[in-house]
Order: C-alpha cells, then sequence, then structure tokens
C-alpha cells in the first residue's frame, strides 16, 4: 500500500475534475437523525453543510472550505436501512454499470435515477453483498478535494476472501489488480490484499479478512478521511460521542484507527507519512 500513499499523495489539495469509470468519486452517509449528524462531523471534519438532491428525501452535502467532499442523507421513515458510509465508483453510463452489475452476480437495490442535475445515480452490491454506489457525473463530477485533513483519503472494500469478488470489478469497472504491501495495514493484518489500479494508478483495496469479517456488518466498504493526528481525532470522535473500534496503529497506509459516529457509521481516520 506503499504505492497507494506516495499515489494519493501527488493528489494531495487538487481539484478532482477527470472520473475515470471504477474511481471513487464520492462518498454518502444514509443516517437517522441528520442535524445530530452534520453536529458530529462539523465538529470532527469541520464541515460545513449546504442542500443537495432531495430525491431520495433530505440530503445535504458536506463542504471543507467551500469545496464539496461527502454527502449526508436521511434513512426514510420506515425503511430499516444500515447507517453506512458508502462510496460511489465513477461511471460514463450509470443505466450499462447497473446492467453489467446484474450480469456478474451483483444487485441493484436503487436506480439508476437522477439527482436532479448533478449526475444520475444507483446503489448496488457485489456478489459478497458489500454496498457501493454507481456514480455518472454531470453538475457534480464527485469530491471536489481528497487528502487533505477533513476529506477521503483512501477507500478499501473489507471481504472474506479476495477471490470471491475481484473478478466481479474487475469486469464491471476495468480494475487490474496487484498484491498490497505485504506488511498488511491495521484493518486486516495483511492475510489477503490486493490494490485496485485504473491506467497502473492505485484507486483502492481489498482485503480478504476470512473470519474476522463482522456477522453483524458482512462484507463492506470502508471509507478513510485524512486526519492530521488519528490519536487526538480519536479522542474528539469518543468525545463527541463516537467509538473507538480498532486503536490506532502504523501501516502502509500510515497511522490509522477505525471509529464509529454516535448512530454506529463506521469509519477510519488515515494520516499518511
Amino acid at each position: 500500500m506503499t504505492e497507494a500513499r506516495q499515489a494519493a499523495g501527488r493528489r494531495d489539495g487538487a481539484e478532482q475534475n477527470r472520473r475515470v469509470p471504477g474511481t471513487p468519486s464520492w462518498v454518502s452517509l444514509m443516517t437517522h437523525g441528520m442535524t445530530a449528524t452534520q453536529e458530529f462531523y462539523r465538529r470532527l471534519f469541520g464541515w460545513e453543510f449546504q442542500p443537495g438532491p432531495q430525491q431520495l428525501g433530505p440530503y445535504a452535502r458536506a463542504l471543507l472550505d467551500g469545496r464539496e467532499v461527502a454527502g449526508v442523507g436521511q434513512v426514510p421513515a420506515g425503511r430499516r436501512l444500515p447507517v453506512a458510509w458508502t462510496p460511489y465508483l465513477a461511471s460514463d453510463s450509470a443505466d450499462t454499470t447497473a446492467a453489467t452489475v446484474r450480469q456478474c452476480g451483483g444487485t441493484v437495490a436503487v436506480g439508476p435515477l437522477d439527482a436532479a442535475d448533478a449526475g444520475r445515480m444507483a446503489l448496488a452490491s457485489d456478489p459478497g453483498g458489500a454496498v457501493f454506489g454507481i456514480w455518472q457525473g454531470a453538475a457534480l463530477k464527485g469530491y471536489a478535494v481528497t487528502g487533505v485533513p477533513g476529506a477521503p483519503v483512501w477507500h478499501e472494500l473489507i471481504t472474506r476472501d479476495t477471490a470471491s469478488v475481484t473478478t466481479f470489478y474487475q469486469y464491471v469497472f476495468g480494475f487490474t489488480t496487484r498484491p498490497a504491501d505485504p506488511a498488511g495495514t491495521a484493518t486486516d493484518g495483511g492475510a489477503d490484499r490486493l490494490t485496485l489500479l485504473l491506467d497502473d494508478r492505485p484507486v483502492a483495496g481489498v482485503s480478504g479478512v476470512g473470519a474476522a469479517l463482522p456477522a453483524e456488518r458482512g462484507a463492506h466498504w470502508l471509507t478513510y478521511f485524512a486526519v492530521a493526528d488519528p490519536d487526538e481525532s480519536v479522542r474528539r470522535t469518543v468525545d463527541l460521542g463516537g467509538r473507538l473500534l480498532t486503536p490506532p496503529a502504523d501501516g502502509p497506509l500510515g497511522r490509522s484507527a477505525t471509529v464509529a459516529d454516535p448512530e454506529g457509521a463506521v469509519f477510519a481516520l488515515l494520516h499518511r507519512d
């Protein structure tokens, strides 16, 4: 994963205009309490919020220094949806990608549908059950900045084993793969890891954790947010009502910790060397 840290470092703070299909380009949280959730992330990351597309209910875009970095939406009343961060992978055609997902054994749960003039989206899951989004950007290409404190910096698929889902992502999005740094990360100990690449550029990772896969969550995507000091950010997370899941530890990505917000949405905090 050292290569991933180096590649992301070259893009820190840069405007993300080009969206190669398959590139993680947006991340969105579905929650029950919009007001409390926005306050938590405002105090943790310094985010501000403005209204976003309302096709699926109340939704707000999170801004860092005036630039979009994420979205927060409200779980519709009566729906038993997981409270979770979901990455969206870029597509030139959400409809075509959704059809390919179905052909390859995945499931499309929502869409494709238009999100006002921002773009066209769908929510899907891979054959292992991990949920991800499909994003065909229009007015909103995706998050405007990555790698700086408070912005997304990396995405990792946590699944039972890499072999069972890698072919799916290769076929749907055109990824190639490379063995990750054998030293592993704090997330999985390095047992079974791959880096996903587009145009030979690291864009995400896959970690096979076997029996350590959380029974209550199953396969899932984990979003890493950049922070200046993971230890201090963990303390702040807990002070704000969140929980520590995995203590800060050093790994090839940098120093990271896994936490949950007050409603249980899991994410990681990362500082790169």
